[in-house]
């Protein structure tokens, strides 16, 4: 079952829902842990004290803020929880406003807004009336020692809650946009239509995998069997001198180019996998098993 991250209340006018947030989507990436090279052995982080000369336990630790250098205010846990805005219990919606308005820039975290049983009708209530007019709500909650803007938007007949950035968290690159305009021609742009048009489809996210993710667990395990791994090649690519030839052979391929879903992930990093004899890669991955047998022996 999964665990609510945020317990509390959304009000709406007069009503109040009580609701919780589950995490919507999360980042799956394989991790790797930090060894010694000479025993392959996981090394540790220590808490050290350049003062005392040892190693401090978590219990020993507070929370300190750097005012000037080295010299520090300390906050403990309860006068965190005493300044908390009343946004850390109840999500009040400010506004509403059109979905378009909303700059995709400003999107960070995603949350499925459940309620809890007596305030069915009136998430039900407020899902509908979201639905009909297309519209999305503004509000703020505290969570994780901030305060966050948020977005609430009906998704197949629920609500999901988006975190949004402040204004000024949003980086302003004095680069992006801000070069010469560069002239293009209306047969330049047409051509480069057509392309777009030929590359239309219904988005369908479960057409899209992490193949990096995928290549870097066909390698663990080629390296655990003993396989090695041959050297995927990359396309060289080249500064485009003719626009018009460039879209114009752009086309051509689309046009004459077989249909056929997009290949799976999984099996484009199989592709690059060789047997072979084991290797001094596979011979890493035993080293530490040996290595602890040897002090088990002792």
């Amino acid at each position: 079952m999964a665990t609510s991250v945020w317990k509390g209340y959304l009000t709406f006018g007069l009503i109040s829902i009580p609701v919780k947030l589950f995490s919507a989507a999360r980042t799956e990436r394989l991790s790797f842990n930090q060894l010694h090279k000479e025993c392959m052995t996981r090394v540790k982080q220590p808490l050290w004290c350049p003062t005392h000369q040892r190693i401090v336990e978590r219990s020993e630790i507070v929370k300190g803020y750097e005012y000037e250098k080295d010299q520090y205010v300390i906050i403990d846990e309860e006068e965190i929880k005493k300044i908390a805005p009343s946004s850390a219990r109840t999500m009040e919606i400010l506004e509403f406003v059109n979905e378009a308005d909303v700059d995709p820039i400003y999107f960070d975290a995603s949350y499925y807004m459940v309620p809890d049983d007596p305030g069915r009708k009136a998430y039900q209530l407020l899902t509908q009336t979201l639905e009909e007019t297309k519209r999305v709500a503004i509000a703020k909650v505290a969570m994780h020692q901030r305060e966050y803007i948020i977005v609430v938007r009906p998704l197949k007949h629920g609500l999901t809650l988006h975190t949004l950035y402040f204004a000024d968290e949003v980086r302003q690159v004095s680069e992006y946009a801000s070069g010469p305009e560069v002239p293009v021609r209306p047969d330049e742009l047409k051509l480069a239509k057509q392309l777009v048009e030929s590359l239309v489809a219904e988005f369908d996210p479960k057409k899209y995998h992490d193949e990096y993710q995928a290549r870097l667990k066909a390698l663990i395990d080629a390296k655990l069997q003993g396989q090695q791994v041959a050297t995927v090649s990359q396309p060289e690519l080249a500064p485009v001198i003719d626009m018009m030839e460039a879209l114009k052979k752009s086309l051509a391929a689309r046009e004459t180019a077989p249909k056929k879903p997009p290949a799976r992930a999984v099996d484009a990093a199989a592709a690059p996998i060789e047997m072979a004899p084991a290797t001094e890669a596979a011979e890493a991955v035993a080293a530490p098993r040996k290595a602890r047998s040897k002090r088990a022996v002792q």
